[in-house]
């Protein structure tokens, strides 16, 4: 029989995604602890801007209505939140090292490692963040993180140090997004950066890209508690993007000449965090030749984009949005020795009976009052 502290209670409260507008808090089956697993009481989980997307126009990640994931057999309704930490609770058969008690954070993506399948060949060469057939718990896996229980792969778990508590481990995973993606883009230390977007994922490129060394940092951003947060987080300049920057590589002034003003020929590298059209424009023409545009976020609908602008200045552009267990683990190594602090993204914390109206509804009707809403169970 697994390790376990007492016997799993057969129900607990979760809330599971139906349809676009349809969360539900309701009581659900607990799920076996597998040889592989660990099952965690969870403490808090994060909505992502990702849930919120999902709520309004969803389903986009789990499976349509009437259909199932191809590597997890899961279908709809689906337990959401993948941005959690919990303490272990019951060990399966066949884990070693780690033990019930211990604190983790946890990388919410599956891939065919954990069921069993046949290798795709980004797997084969350890890249298993861009698996053929990724699923996330929260979204397209069994289990999420908005829930007072969850079993997941023992893999996807990282024991936190003392000095890391279990509020800040929540935060983990939308900065292994962060780090991340800026490894992806090739920056070092010492560069010049815009990040185009001040919201959790604009904002954890910042806190990262201080700890890694950047010389100056230019933020946009139109909300003023998000700007006011980039300032707090040591931006050098925070500047309001409303000044238009257009397809055809030209400004009607004052943002992007700021930007050039401020990093003389341009930016090293530029970060979309926001999935705009203006702002890819802005990113592109704020960039120095030879310099590196980055999306990092997801698009309601299709941008256009202007080869030339790329071609005639040998500027690249590139993309990302997931992690591997090295980002999971130099985030928590950052935070433990002190050089990343991330707590002040937290913005509230609302208890799991209040999710939607305290949560999901506050993050569409008063976004401009948060950056970061935790989740905790009763």
């Amino acid at each position: 029989m697994p390790a376990s502290t007492d016997e799993a209670p057969s129900m607990v409260k979760a809330l599971r995604f139906y349809d676009r507008g349809d969360l539900r808090l309701e009581e659900v089956e607990t799920l076996p602890c597998g040889p592989d697993d660990v099952r965690l009481q969870i403490h808090y989980c994060g909505i992502c801007g990702t849930d919120v997307t999902e709520y309004t126009n969803g389903p986009l990640f789990p499976p349509a209505k009437g259909r199932k994931n191809v590597l997890t057999g899961v279908s709809l309704p689906v337990v959401m939140g993948h941005e959690f930490a919990g303490t272990i609770t019951e060990v399966g058969l066949s884990v070693t090292g780690f033990t019930i008690g211990q604190r983790v954070a946890v990388n919410p993506a599956c891939d065919h490692r954990h069921y069993d399948a046949e290798h795709c060949n980004p797997c084969q060469n350890g890249q298993y963040n861009i698996c053929d057939s990724t699923a996330t718990y929260g979204l397209s896996a069994p289990g999420g993180g908005f829930s007072e229980q969850i079993v997941v792969k023992a893999i996807n778990c990282f024991v936190l140090p003392g000095s890391v508590s279990l509020k800040s481990a929540a935060l983990v995973e939308p900065l292994a997004v962060a780090h991340h993606c800026i490894k992806l883009s090739g920056f070092k230390s010492g560069q010049t950066v815009l990040i185009c977007g001040a919201g959790p994922i604009g904002l954890a490129i910042l806190l990262i890209l201080r700890v890694m060394g950047a010389s100056k940092v230019i933020v946009t951003e139109i909300l003023e508690t998000r700007m006011s947060q980039a300032r707090n987080f040591g931006a050098d300049s925070v500047l309001s993007p409303f000044q238009s920057t257009h397809s055809n590589g030209g400004s009607d002034g004052t943002t992007l000449d700021t930007i050039h003003n401020l990093a003389h020929d341009g930016v090293d590298v530029a970060f979309d965090a926001t999935g705009l059209q203006s702002t890819l424009d802005l990113a592109i023409a704020a960039t120095k030749p030879r310099g590196t545009i980055f999306n990092v976020a997801i698009h309601k609908k299709p941008l256009s984009l202007n080869l030339n602008l790329l071609a005639i200045k040998e500027k690249r552009l590139l993309a990302g949005i997931c992690y591997l267990a090295e980002d999971f683990e130099a985030v928590i190594q950052m935070m433990a020795d002190g050089s990343l602090q991330a707590d002040g993204m937290i913005t509230s914390i609302v208890p799991l009976s209040n999710i939607v109206q305290g949560g999901f509804e506050q993050l569409i009707s008063n976004r401009d009052a948060h950056v970061k809403i935790l989740i905790q169970p009763d």
